[in-house]
């Protein structure tokens, strides 16, 4: 049975969308462990499912939970995807920010963040195996596509202004190059800034379940918040999170649309 936290939307297309930071859940006996409940979601993927909404036939997997409780798109082991740069961990003990997320010694220790993952973690990798699977024995080639999100300027993660489009293969290793030459092309033709394999080369979600020689291309599409949001100069709790517009999103969600509907082809 689903845990209500997760959802699974099947399609019998070869393509799977991965959700991992949309959601803002705060679990009962957590939540008032964090210094603050803003602050515990403010680093979500705002609206992606909003972003995303019926722009292809596709299987859709996503989360609840905030990923203050769990990132499901790190390395379980605690490895650091980005060896040498800032970055958040399996359990999040700061903001993307640096701000610590806890008040006080409430840290999560190691059996805590064991007790998690085998509660939120492993359940949504499980749903995310298993469409593979289901997939894999209808279609020769199935594509695995990460949505996310992020603001366009956080000094700590990355200098500058980040383009609007950041596409992640991990170097290439993630899917076919034909794959990502024709995601690239989709991008450019929006007329936005664009970067293959930039800051974003591909979390643990692209990295652990590409298999481009047997048929399964994973690929990370990191979007500046600015692209379909209105993002202010500075965010407070009185303007964050900005609401969904459909009117502000419908181009990055045409483009979108491109995108994915190249994804599609590339698989079929």
């Amino acid at each position: 049975m689903t845990p209500p936290w997760l959802s699974v939307r099947r399609a019998d297309t070869p393509l799977i969308l991965a959700m991992p930071h949309g959601g803002t859940t705060l679990p009962d006996g957590l939540a008032d462990r964090f210094r603050s409940p803003w602050l515990a979601r403010r680093d979500a993927d705002w609206h992606i499912a909003d972003l995303y909404d019926s722009l292809v036939d596709a299987t859709i997997v996503s989360t609840d939970v905030s990923r203050s409780i769990i990132d499901v798109n790190r390395d379980p082991s605690g490895a650091s995807l980005y060896p040498g740069q800032a970055t958040t961990e399996l359990c999040p003990t700061t903001t993307f920010d640096g701000e610590a997320l806890y008040a006080g010694e409430s840290t999560p220790d190691d059996s805590e963040i064991a007790c998690r993952r085998e509660t939120w973690f492993d359940p949504y990798h499980d749903a995310i195996a298993a469409e593979i699977v289901r997939l894999r024995a209808k279609h020769p080639r199935v594509v695995l596509y990460d949505c996310h999100s992020i603001r366009s300027r956080i000094p700590r993660l990355f200098d500058g202004e980040l383009p609007v489009f950041n596409i992640g293969t991990n170097g290439g290793l993630t899917c076919d190059r034909s794959l990502r030459d024709a995601v690239e092309a989709a991008c450019s033709a929006s007329g936005q800034s664009l970067v293959v394999d930039g800051r974003f080369r591909g979390g643990w979600t692209t990295r652990h379940y590409a298999q481009p020689a047997q048929g399964l291309h994973a690929i990370q599409m990191e979007l500046a918040i600015r692209g379909y949001l209105t993002e202010p100069d500075a965010v407070s709790p009185d303007n964050w999170p900005p609401r969904f517009d459909p009117a502000l999103a419908a181009p990055m969600r045409a483009t979108l649309a491109n995108i994915l509907f190249t994804c599609l082809e590339f698989a079929r």
